[in-house]
């Protein structure tokens, strides 16, 4: 299992179209065969960073989801969506594996 960890920075006046954004995602994820935890929004402290979790059984399966969201048209409005708003200043993806007790 791989977990992509996706941290954002968001324009903070622009947090309810970046909260959109993320419920637009989180059934494409899972439609594409990932397992999404949702995304986490800021509360206190900090207002421009926002976090992401999702995981697919492998880096392999990770890059198919990729390449078919690369043409699917959900996925694509999606991009244009956050585009369009202005929502999301930058991001940064990293990949890490879960250790389980």
């Amino acid at each position: 299992m791989i977990t992509c960890d996706l941290r954002y920075v968001i324009d903070p006046a622009r947090t309810a179209e970046f909260e959109h954004y993320a419920k637009l995602w989180i059934p494409l994820v899972e439609r594409f065969g990932g397992r999404h935890y949702g995304y986490f929004l800021p509360h206190e402290g900090a207002s421009d960073i926002a976090y992401a979790l999702f995981s697919f059984d492998s880096l392999a399966a990770y890059e198919r989801y990729r390449e078919q969201a690369a043409t699917d048209e959900d996925c694509m409005a999606a991009f244009r969506y956050a585009d369009k708003t202005g929502c999301i200043v930058s991001y940064e993806r990293s990949f890490m594996r879960p250790v389980f007790a």
